[in-house]
Formats: structure tokens, sequence, C-alpha cells
């Protein structure tokens, strides 16, 4: 998965839990809870939504490591097979 497929699954994935929050002025370092109204349950949806969708299993002691964009794009990242990105 490339970067930016990261980013779009989790905007996705975090407007269909929160459909009110506002994703277009979203800081990628600060934790989504501390931008939006983003509780614990929501945070664990994500997670479960994410485990879901990439048909990849998350250890619940790296679910901090998710709490923000940044955070999801990194360890994601990390994780899933990699794929370049396609320019032009």
């Amino acid at each position: 998965m490339t970067p930016t497929e990261i980013e779009t699954l989790v905007l996705q994935t975090i407007s269909k839990i929160a459909p009110e929050s506002n994703l277009e002025n979203l800081n990628p370092d600060v934790r989504f809870r501390d931008q939006f109204d983003f509780d614990s349950v929501d945070f664990v949806n994500l997670i479960e939504q994410l485990q879901q969708a990439l048909q990849f299993k998350i250890p619940e002691i790296d679910y901090p490591q998710l709490a923000t964009l940044n955070g999801c794009r990194a360890y994601l990242g990390a994780k899933l097979p990699r794929v370049p990105e396609k320019n032009g």
C-alpha cells in the first residue's frame, strides 16, 4: 500500500465513524481525539475497521502508534507490503 492509499483509507474510516469530524483541517501529528469528538470507543472502531479492510491483525499493544494520521501512515506503511507511489 502506498502512503496515499493508507491516508485515504484512514480518513474514509474516520469519516464513517465520526461523520461530523472536520478532516480538512486535520493536523497529521496531533492525536485524533484532541482534534475532534473521537472517544476511545471510536478509536477502537477505527482499529477494528482498519484490520477488517486490510485483512491484517494489529496487536493491542500497538494501538497507541495509530493515534495520529502520521502514526497510521508510519505503522501501517512499515507493516504492509510496500507499493511504490505512481507519479504522473
